[in-house]
């Protein structure tokens, strides 16, 4: 487990960059499962992530539609947003396992996923210290 603190957005957005790094250099796919409060930053930590695996890709939360991918990079990265998914009976009625089977997954509020983690899922949870501050928690990879 890691436990890093961050003064910016910025520095967030480079903590997603050095993940992305780490997990792109082994070859797998990853399935990184996002927790903190509403604007806590995890898509600012997406757009770090996603600047390293899909280099000029425009990352905006995908509230409405999901799942957003970005596929300029040699891995595809799907971006999910999980707040509306009631259960995850509805998984299957956009493809998840798919998704995950074939690229890097990140997916924003996976506490509504409950014990249905894929595997080597790494936890990430961003929380709140101060008005720009955030604590992340990198958690080792679940399998």
């Amino acid at each position: 487990m890691k436990i890093i603190t961050t003064k910016t957005p910025e520095e967030t957005a480079k903590v997603g960059a050095e993940l992305a790094e780490q997990l792109l250099n082994t070859g797998k796919t990853y399935f990184v499962a996002l927790y903190g409060d509403l604007g806590a930053g995890k898509t600012v930590f997406v757009r770090g992530f996603t600047g390293i695996a899909s280099p000029g890709s425009r990352v905006k939360s995908p509230t409405y539609t999901i799942v957003n991918e970005y596929r300029k990079g040699k891995t595809p990265v799907f971006h999910f947003d999980l707040y509306r998914i009631g259960s995850t009976d509805e998984l299957d009625g956009f493809g998840f396992d798919e998704y995950v089977a074939n690229g890097l997954c990140i997916a924003e509020w996976s506490e509504n996923l409950g014990d249905m983690l894929p595997e080597n899922t790494i936890c990430v949870t961003i929380e709140k210290s101060g008005e720009t501050e955030r604590t992340i928690t990198i958690g080792d990879i679940e399998n």
